[in-house]
């Protein structure tokens, strides 16, 4: 009798429509971006918050932080996170299993990479000196873009 009162506070509504929402959303998740690849989207949204985080502190650092520049992020953030699922939707039709998916979302990461660590390095944060060189293209060009009047 105590485990059927137990389930009271498990058999919620809240739980019972989470429950829903992820019966329906794994699938559509899994048609998109394939089976067994959740840890390279993970590998990928994480790289993307770096991005934002370290952005965000060299805006403001260099005082070029805006909210309506901040929000335009989104979109640009979303359509990368929809590249691998095209990606892997041509892989389909293609019959190329994964070769385009992983080549994009390595492309993405790299891509997102470059441009955290140049963040960082403009927020004043350590980066080691073998990165800062290999990124110092990316720097250079944040700098630049910074300095412009209209990107304020």
């Amino acid at each position: 009798m105590k485990f059927l009162q137990s389930l009271e506070n498990v058999a919620t509504p809240a739980n019972g429509l989470a429950t829903t929402a992820g019966a329906i959303v794994s699938p559509v998740f899994h048609y998109f971006y394939g089976t067994n690849r959740q840890d390279i989207l993970i590998v990928l949204i994480f790289i993307m918050v770096l991005d934002w985080i370290t952005g965000i502190s060299a805006a403001k650092k260099d005082q070029t932080y805006s909210s309506e520049y901040g929000l335009s992020r989104i979109p640009r953030t979303l359509f990368l996170l929809a590249l691998p699922a095209v990606a892997n939707l041509l892989d389909k039709v293609m019959g190329t299993p994964g070769f385009l998916f992983y080549g994009v979302t390595f492309g993405l990461i790299y891509h997102t990479w470059t441009s955290l660590t140049a963040n960082a390095h403009r927020s004043g944060w350590p980066v080691p000196k073998s990165i800062v060189n290999l990124v110092g293209s990316e720097i250079k060009a944040k700098a630049e873009r910074a300095a412009r009047k209209d990107y304020k």
